[in-house]
């Protein structure tokens, strides 16, 4: 199940690259980087936070930090679709519980 959430994250993170053909600007990467932070806070207060989400969202903010603000987009997506896919894997995993009790 979580394999299917994670290749959800990925296709939702390279889908939203299709249409990002222009350079990113600052105030683009400060946008992305609140994204992803509200995701990630979502993802906390359901308890259910992925390590992989804050490594990608600390190389968003590194590379925004340098002035890629391309790059820091594009990672600051990844952290926030990583985020978005735990929160439904916690959602999904708050019923399928029951499914797994031997009756």
């Amino acid at each position: 199940m979580r394999s299917t959430l994670i290749r959800m994250a990925v296709a939702l993170v390279v889908t939203g690259f299709a249409g990002a053909a222009m350079a990113a600007s600052a105030d683009d990467s400060k946008a992305a980087l609140a994204k992803a932070e509200a995701a990630m806070k979502q993802a906390h207060a359901l308890k259910n936070e992925w390590t992989t989400t804050a490594a990608e969202y600390k190389k968003a903010k590194a590379a925004a930090a340098a002035g890629k603000h391309d790059d820091a987009v594009k990672l600051a997506q990844e952290a926030e679709a990583l985020a978005n896919a735990s929160i439904a894997q916690a959602k999904e995993q708050e019923t399928a519980w029951t499914q797994a009790v031997v009756r």
